[in-house]
């Protein structure tokens, strides 16, 4: 008979051994019974009842016998990745993307579509539901538990309640229920954070950030936002608005008004809509052949066209990229200064606009930042094509599921498929 019944019966010693081995496994630091041992520090009958547990609950299995160290070759263990998927949503301010993921993270079937976040929480979410629907019948996913929901927003969100929070561009969505609506229409546990946020876990564990300890990402799309992972683990501060760059005042220009009705703030001189605007202004203004003739063909200029034009040797779009590069680059000095990161990951659509931007951007940060600041810092540009909020929604999830607290909920069943209230478990809002 096995040790593990009900959550009320859960011998805790035993699920603290549980966790441990599971996740030695997970994380690829432990294939053998016999180095399972060896890490946790547990006996050998400890160790083989638990790994029996875990393979009676299919999240471990048998795959081969790996080489002798003397005597018997020991058999090999793997994480059972294939025994559920999370559903994850990026939503943006002009698009929405959608994906299911294995339980390793590994996203298994993607979709973009245009969208437009001022649409309102009510229209975006059932958008997303039927996003999610067509996701579900995947033949890649089809059949598959559901394990849990991560959905990325581009606003500040109260991470311990999954609702945004006055989000400046983001027009309907204040306080709106976005964990307790998907929850309920999936019958799945469901995590809400920043979309910087999101991108930075993804970029930690799958991207340009992986095996950092110290590491700032910055999104610059139609807002600018932040990440901030600090000792390996994302800090997302006591209420979940850590990072919030983009509403640094960066200028006291009253005429600069942004939108989320302050003045002078990075975002509003600097981000993908400011720079739209100022390439309409080159354009109407004689200043740039290039973006006149876009402005003419299409009646609307975006940071896409100006990061094209740049390309093309336009140098009024030079000019204009440069410019917001700098700005935000004397935005992350002071960042660099006082957090004293490793590395800068620049990611998020208008960051595709060229290296323009991101010479620009360091320029800004190595002269404005303390030289032992920047003696070792290197600023790189996201590697996750576009990716990296599903794929950190997808690890946050996981995260989520796989802490000690979640875990001895949702163990006796074998998963957490059903158990809506796992998020209401989280005691640590800070740290991911």
């Amino acid at each position: 008979m096995s040790d593990f019944t009900t959550p009320a019966t859960y011998p805790d010693d035993l699920l603290e051994g549980v966790v441990t081995l599971l996740e030695l496994i997970r994380s690829g630091h432990a294939g053998t019974r016999q180095e399972l041992a060896h890490l946790s520090g547990l006996g050998r009958t400890a160790v083989t009842n638990r790994v029996n547990e875990l393979m009676d609950r299919g999240l471990v299995a048998e795959s081969g016998l790996g080489p002798s160290i003397g005597g018997r070759q020991p058999r090999q263990l793997r994480f059972r990745a294939e025994a559920g998927i999370v559903l994850v949503a990026d939503i943006g301010a002009t698009s929405i993307s959608v994906g299911s993921a294995d339980l390793s993270g590994r996203l298994l079937v993607n979709y973009e579509e245009p969208w437009k976040v001022t649409l309102g929480g009510g229209a975006t979410l059932e958008r997303v539901e039927q996003l999610f629907d067509q996701m579900l019948t995947s033949p890649a996913v089809q059949g598959l538990a559901l394990w849990g929901i991560g959905i990325g927003v581009p606003g500040p969100v109260e991470f311990a309640t999954g609702r945004p929070i006055s989000p400046p561009i983001m027009p309907g969505w204040d306080a709106y229920p976005v964990r307790q609506q998907i929850s309920q229409r999936f019958q799945s546990p469901v995590w809400v954070d920043n979309d910087a946020n999101v991108m930075a876990l993804g970029e930690l564990r799958a991207g340009a950030g992986m095996g950092e300890s110290d590491m700032v990402f910055i999104k610059i799309g139609t807002g600018i936002g932040s990440g901030l992972v600090s000792g390996g683990h994302l800090h997302r501060g006591a209420q979940g608005s850590a990072g919030d760059i983009g509403h640094v005042a960066i200028s006291s220009d009253p005429t600069t008004v942004c939108r989320c009705g302050k003045i002078g703030c990075l975002e509003a001189l600097a981000g993908g809509a400011a720079i739209a605007r100022d390439g309409i202004d080159a354009a109407r203004a004689g200043r740039s052949a290039f973006l006149a003739k876009v402005l003419a063909a299409e009646g609307e200029i975006d940071a896409a066209d100006v990061g094209e034009g740049a390309q093309s040797g336009d140098a009024a779009s030079v000019e204009i990229l440069s410019t917001a590069g700098y700005r935000i680059g004397q935005a992350l000095a002071t960042v660099v200064s006082f957090f004293n990161p490793g590395v800068l990951v620049i990611g998020g659509g208008v960051a595709r606009a060229g290296d323009g931007l991101l010479a620009a951007i360091r320029h800004g940060v190595y002269e404005r930042s303390l030289p032992l600041a920047t003696r070792d810092l290197r600023i790189l540009r996201s590697t996750l094509s576009g990716q990296g909020g599903m794929i950190g929604a997808a690890f946050m999830v996981l995260d989520q599921l796989f802490r000690h607290e979640s875990m001895a909920t949702w163990l006796p069943d074998g998963s957490p498929a059903g158990h809506v209230e796992l998020p209401d478990l989280s005691t640590s809002r800070h740290r991911a």
